[in-house]
C-alpha cells in the first residue's frame, strides 16, 4: 500500500469515526465516499461494517445512561428482518446506481427538513411505521452498510429529543450493522485483506469516534438537528460525486 492510499484510507477511517461518535451513525455516509476511491465494494462495505460496529462499541459507555431500548426496538426488529435481504442483494446491485439513488435522497429530504424550522412531532403509525423504517434501513444496511440515512431522517420528524435520537441510531446502528457483518462473514464473503485493512483503518475510527463524542456533549437539541441533516446532505454530495464523477 503506498502513502496515498494509505492517507485516504485514514482519512476515511477519521471522518467516518466522528461522524459516528457525533451522531450515532454515519461511518458508512462518510467512509464509503471516500474509500470507494480506493477500493471495490466487495471490500469497502465489510471494512466499513467493521469500522462502524467498532465505533458504536467504543462509544457505547459514555450513551449507556441515555439509552432508550423502548423507543428503538421496533427500528431493530425491523432491521434484523431486512438485513440479510441487503445482503443477499450485494453481489447483483449496481454500486453506481446504488449511490446515486440513496445520494439524490439524502440531497432533497434533509434540505427540505432544514427550511422546515417549526418543531415536528409527527405521530403517524406509531411502532408499526418504526419497524417498517427499520426494515428499509436494514436493508441499505445489509447492502452497503448504509443503515442510517432512512431512520435518521425518519427519527428527524419525530420529535424527540437530543439522547432519545442518539440512543436509537447508535442501537440500531449497532445491532444491524454487527448482525451484517456476522452474516457477511459467516457466508465468505469477507476477504481477507478487509482484515487487514481494518487494523490500518480501525485507529483512526476511534481517535474520529472519541472526539464525535466530545463534540455530541456540546450541542443542544436545535445543533444536534441541524448538524444531523447537514452531515445527511454532506454525505448525498458525496456519493452522487462519486457515481457520476468520470475516472
Amino acid at each position: 500500500m503506498d502513502l496515498t492510499t494509505y492517507a485516504i484510507l485514514l482519512a476515511g477511517a477519521l471522518a467516518g469515526g466522528f461522524v459516528s461518535g457525533l451522531s450515532g451513525f454515519g461511518t458508512a455516509l462518510m467512509a464509503l465516499g471516500i474509500w470507494l476511491y480506493i477500493l471495490p465494494p466487495a471490500i469497502a462495505v465489510p471494512l466499513v461494517l467493521i469500522c462502524s460496529v467498532s465505533s458504536q462499541i467504543s462509544t457505547l459507555p459514555s450513551m449507556w445512561k441515555v439509552l432508550d431500548f423502548k423507543l428503538a426496538w421496533p427500528f431493530v426488529a425491523g432491521g434484523l428482518v431486512g438485513m440479510p435481504i441487503g445482503a443477499l442483494l450485494v453481489a447483483r446491485a449496481d454500486p453506481q446506481n446504488f449511490k446515486l439513488s440513496v445520494g439524490v435522497m439524502l440531497l432533497v429530504f434533509p434540505t427540505a427538513l432544514y427550511f422546515i424550522r417549526k418543531p415536528m412531532a409527527f405521530r403517524f403509525g406509531g411502532r408499526p411505521a418504526d419497524a417498517a423504517v427499520g426494515f428499509a434501513g436494514g436493508i441499505l444496511g445489509g447492502l452497503a452498510g448504509l443503515s442510517g440515512p432512512l431512520p435518521t431522517l425518519w427519527a428527524s420528524i419525530r420529535g424527540w429529543t437530543k439522547d432519545q435520537r442518539r440512543g436509537v441510531f447508535q442501537i440500531f446502528n449497532g445491532s444491524v450493522l454487527g448482525a451484517a457483518l456476522i452474516l457477511q462473514i459467516a457466508s465468505g464473503f469477507v476477504e481477507f485483506d478487509v482484515f487487514w485493512l481494518a487494523m490500518l483503518a480501525l485507529p483512526g475510527t476511534l481517535i474520529g469516534a472519541r472526539l464525535g463524542m466530545r463534540t455530541y456533549h456540546a450541542l443542544n437539541d436545535r445543533n444536534f438537528y441541524d448538524v444531523v441533516l447537514a452531515l445527511l446532505f454532506l454525505s448525498g454530495v458525496g456519493l452522487v460525486w462519486s457515481s457520476i464523477a468520470p475516472r
